[in-house]
């Protein structure tokens, strides 16, 4: 009876183990999985290459984008120093001076930059003098930094001048500094 027990309880122990060691054994590799596996990690190489190649562009439009926006604002800074900086002159005087001189050098390098461009140059004057004298002063000062620009090679034809005389005041003071601002020929693109 004994020896039933022990076969019993032998039994009960070595058949679930045999059972589980079975069952928890690695299937073997076989030559259609090593394939899978392969085409597996082909396809993933192939994936991660397309996405680095499409950062890629990515990085390349942003980086053309950022060239092109900069171009831009730099064009636009150049025509708003081309309309904002004058040309200034002594009192009743349509002559121009050094000073003015580099400025219309400038402006006809930015002209020969943008041939479409067309400009209006406005003359003015400061408050002393006839409404009559001040337009025509100021007609003399436009037509003074026309020549000089076609002197430069700028065509005529791109060029107006209009008199403004003392209608348009920069300052509207009163005094010697106000009317040295006003004396002056200003840049207007059409």
């Amino acid at each position: 009876m004994r020896k039933r027990l022990w076969l019993s309880i032998a039994l009960v122990l070595i058949v679930p183990a045999m059972l589980f060691t079975t069952s928890c054994a690695k299937k073997a590799v076989t030559g259609t999985s090593a394939s899978k596996m392969a085409q597996d990690e082909a396809a993933r190489k192939a994936a991660e290459k397309a996405r680095q190649e499409e950062l890629a562009r990515k990085r390349a439009l942003e980086e053309q984008r950022l060239k092109e926006e900069a171009a831009q604002r730099a064009k636009m800074e150049a025509r708003q120093q081309f309309e904002n900086e004058m040309v200034h002159f002594a009192f009743d005087s349509a002559e121009l001076d050094a000073t003015a001189q580099d400025i219309l050098r400038r402006k006809a390098a930015w002209l020969r930059a943008n041939p479409d461009a067309n400009i209006i140059i406005q003359g003015h004057c400061d408050e002393r003098g006839t409404v009559e004298y001040n337009l025509a002063l100021g007609d003399r000062r436009a037509k003074s930094a026309k020549n000089f620009l076609e002197n430069l090679g700028i065509a005529a034809s791109r060029m107006t001048t209009i008199s403004y005389g003392e209608e348009r005041p920069l300052d509207p003071g009163h005094n010697e500094q106000a009317w040295a601002k006003n004396r002056r020929a200003q840049f207007v693109i059409k």
